[in-house]
């Protein structure tokens, strides 16, 4: 067979030449088979691909090869989340466009992930940027506008004057942007909002048909950034003023604790509040300072509780108490009303606040048999109990009073049962160049006015020049910002904001399903063939941003009459982080390693091999040199198996039949082949436990080399070998698919190894012969025993007693009983 040295460059060019040639893995809507969509969540075209990405896409391959050989209809395709910041920035940085930059990045990294082979329908790749894509998304904004589900307010939002942009709560880190390290500040402008809190519910609700097939953590983490909670808006009276505050609060039943009030820095009383205060600008000065804090951080339960008081006071409308009311910098404005009762002794937050201020404090719930003493306590009470110091509510237990408090304020018109969420509605006006343009324009006659249809897209000027200071250059560039009014044909502004990249990421997978429909944004059969996504992967950052939006469009889009499902991703893996010496690889850490090396190195599929073996994909994987020579040497161990067995192998299917007596060798490969089809099918279909799978085809392999010397010799010999051989390449072919196609090839196939279903073991090859019996004395080992596997048990106790071993330790005692499992154990137990 001589095949020579095993060269993985020339194996791997010839094979993505070959899967490119004749198309093999394009798919067309074929309502005749079972569809299966598996998705990775597409990069951002940074210029290179790292071994994040190489794990990310390697764990999806698998999924999609594996799919087509049970027999499945497979979409599996690839595209780039192509506009945004850094991609301005960096061009800027490097005296290019943006558009120059990312075509030329996505150009690289096709090229790479074409170079490790993922089976991808190429025809379907689309990248945000192109007016083709986003003028679907412009035509969405549009009829959202139209339903009221998109509008404009005056909002604070995070800027960062270096990056000239509006930033996401999550891009603030420690008052930073993430980008640049600048320092963030609070500013007030008009934006553009997608009101998400109108599906709050059934974003919530709809978690419940996502359990099972979404990791918990995620689920987790989702309900609490929606974050309903059911409860009362209680009003307070302000003292002196004709002003009331308004609180949302879970805790009706403490209502009577409440001895202070703590507002949010932003709340739009303060300044009412302190106004002709001799202590005006030291709250001024205290709120800027909060306003510009991260508001993460804000809301964290360790965060140092600060305050200072605005020297105005509000009545609580159940015990007439004037309570001192506070600007704290623990209470958010985007959470309720911004404004909180601090109830110390039954809130931890408000208890070290008011211990840090000397504030009053009112136990009004005891757990029962104990009275507590405000004086004593070291933490607040949040336990259920008994009501006291509550006047006429005294006696109750707490949550029974809640409704009935509620009721009693709801008599004078000063409370109501509320729900509220956490969620806030998606602000997506960016003021940077490089996203999608908002199709509308403010005409001084008629207002806000959206693009007609007909006119999209409003296309971004990639002839734009950009400008130095980070500004965008829409709003200076009179050609695309000057426009006619589409109802009164006048003189128009045309809207300069673009939108947060994130809403092109929230619908990219469906576009997908008609990526070069170039009259509708989906077409309606293909999208009802392949929605919703069956597996999609991703990173853990992920979890709320990406995948709420996503949930969230896809509901929209089902209610504007698309043929979609409620959710758009059936199944969720979230992969874990490449680490090297125990950190995240990071070009500032030093320890980044080059994909391109190592594929150049070890070859595409040593590389796939290693990152797939080295640990579960739910975990976080270790870097190791050795581990991927490993993983190159176990690819050279099966391409040298198949030359040392030349004149001995014939082109047979995998878990191929065998007729005639079998030899106890070929009986133990055949059982090993089999063994390892069933265990590798649950491993990966199961649970995506690639590395367990991988396990199991080294020891396949190991009985191979075993087996083979004795078996070429024998009248089965090579039918048996080869049987094996063709397993092991085709539940191999997965993970590692050129060398697999390749040594496919040499058996004498002419089918692609992609093409052939998946092996199924056969449960008679599993039977035994003979079996391994465990023989115990009291509990501890003392021999082993072959016996065939229909020994009766009269023969099973007579081989476990004749044992040398045994009989040792059963010398001067008397046998009490006899234990048998039958083809495992015998258990003597003796005195």
């Amino acid at each position: 067979m001589a095949l020579g040295k095993y060269d993985p460059e020339r194996i791997e060019n010839k094979w993505q030449d070959e899967w490119n040639s004749s198309r093999c893995f394009e798919v067309e809507v074929d309502p005749s088979r079972p569809k299966y969509y598996v998705l990775e969540m597409f990069p951002y075209p940074s210029g290179k691909i790292h071994m994040g990405h190489v794990r990310n896409y390697s764990i999806a391959d698998v999924v999609a090869r594996y799919k087509r050989m049970r027999g499945f209809n497979v979409l599996h395709p690839m595209g780039w989340d192509a506009f945004g910041l850094p991609a301005e920035n960096a061009a800027i940085k490097n005296k290019s466009h943006p558009a120059q930059w990312t075509y030329g990045n996505i150009a690289e990294m096709r090229a790479q992930l074409k170079r490790l082979g993922y089976s991808y329908d190429w025809r379907r790749e689309l990248a945000t940027c192109r007016p083709e894509y986003y003028k679907w998304e412009q035509l969405f904004f549009l009829k959202f506008l139209e339903k009221g589900l998109v509008y404009r307010k005056n909002s604070p939002v995070n800027w960062c004057e270096s990056c000239q942009t509006v930033l996401a709560n999550e891009q603030v880190e420690d008052g930073r942007c993430w980008r640049c390290d600048s320092e963030v500040e609070q500013k007030q402008l008009e934006q553009w909002f997608l009101r998400i809190t109108a599906y709050a519910d059934e974003l919530l609700d709809d978690l419940k048909m996502l359990e099972g097939g979404w990791p918990e953590r995620v689920l987790t983490m989702q309900r609490n950034w929606i974050g309903r909670s059911v409860g009362a808006q209680v009003k307070f009276q302000v003292k002196g003023m004709d002003e009331v505050v308004e609180v949302f609060t879970t805790r009706p039943d403490t209502l009577c604790g409440a001895t202070f009030m703590s507002l949010a820095a932003e709340h739009p009383l303060v300044e009412k509040l302190i106004a002709g205060s001799p202590e005006a600008e030291k709250v001024r000065a205290f709120c800027r300072d909060v306003a510009n804090m991260d508001r993460i951080k804000r809301g964290a339960d360790d965060l140092e509780k600060e305050g200072v008081f605005t020297g105005a006071y509000c009545v609580n409308p159940l015990t007439g108490r004037e309570m001192p009311i506070h600007v704290a910098n623990f209470v958010l404005m985007g959470y309720g009303t911004g404004a909180v009762m601090a109830v110390p002794a039954h809130d931890q937050r408000d208890f070290e606040f008011a211990r840090k201020y000397a504030l009053p404090m009112q136990v009004v719930i005891q757990p029962k048999g104990e009275a507590l003493d405000p004086a004593a306590m070291t933490a607040a009470y949040a336990d259920p109990g008994i009501l006291v110091n509550s006047g006429e509510f005294d006696g109750l237990e707490n949550e029974k009073a809640k409704e009935t408090i509620v009721a009693r304020l709801a008599e004078r018109n000063l409370a109501k049962p509320t729900v509220n969420y956490r969620l806030r509605d998606w602000n997506i006006s960016r003021q940077r160049f490089w996203g999608a343009p908002i199709p509308v324009v403010y005409c001084e006659k008629c207002g806000i006015v959206g693009v007609p249809p007909e006119d999209l897209p409003v296309r971004l000027p990639e002839d734009a020049v950009m400008r130095t200071d980070g500004k965008s250059p829409l709003p200076f560039m009179d050609s695309f910002a000057q426009a006619s009014c589409p109802k009164c044909g006048g003189p128009a502004r045309r809207e300069t904001d673009t939108m947060d990249t994130f809403v092109e990421s929230s619908w990219y997978f469906l576009r997908y399903t008609s990526a070069r429909l170039d009259t509708a944004p989906f077409d309606a059969a293909a999208l009802k063939y392949w929605a919703p996504v069956d597996q999609y992967i991703g990173g853990i950052e992920h979890a709320i941003l990406h995948l709420l939006y996503a949930r969230f469009f896809t509901k929209i889009l089902r209610d504007e009459g698309y043929p979609v499902s409620d959710e758009p991703f059936a199944h969720l893996l979230t992969q874990g982080m490449v680490l090297k010496d125990g950190a995240k690889m990071s070009k500032s850490k030093g320890n980044v390693v080059d994909p391109n090396a190592m594929i150049g190195r070890y070859g595409a599929d040593a590389t796939r091999l290693f990152i797939l073996f080295a640990s579960p994909p739910e975990k976080d994987l270790e870097w190791s040199d050795a581990g991927i020579e490993g993983a190159y040497r176990f690819l050279g161990r099966i391409w040298r198996l198949v030359e040392e067995l030349e004149g001995a192998l014939v082109a047979v299917k995998p878990c191929a039949p065998v007729e005639g007596e079998l030899s106890p060798r070929a009986k133990d490969l055949r059982r090993k082949e089999h063994d390892t089809v069933r265990r590798v099918t649950r491993d990966i279909e199961n649970a995506f436990q690639f590395n367990t799978a991988v396990a199991a085809l080294m020891e396949l392999v190991n009985e191979l080399y075993a087996a083979k010397d004795e078996l070429r010799t024998r009248p089965e010999g090579p039918r048996v070998l080869s049987s094996a051989v063709a397993t092991t390449l085709a539940l191999l072919s997965p993970v590692a698919p050129h060398l697999c196609e390749e040594l496919w090839q040499v058996l004498g196939h002419a089918t692609h190894l992609s093409e052939e279903p998946w092996p199924l073991h056969d449960e008679a090859a599993l039977a035994r012969d003979e079996v391994e019996v465990v023989v115990q004395v009291n509990g501890k080992v003392r021999g082993r025993a072959k016996l065939a596997t229909d020994a009766s048990e009269e023969e099973v106790r007579s081989v476990a007693l004749g044992l040398e071993n045994v009989a040792k330790h059963l010398e001067g005692k008397e046998i009490a009983k006899i234990v048998l499992i039958p083809g495992k154990l015998v258990s003597i137990v003796a005195r």
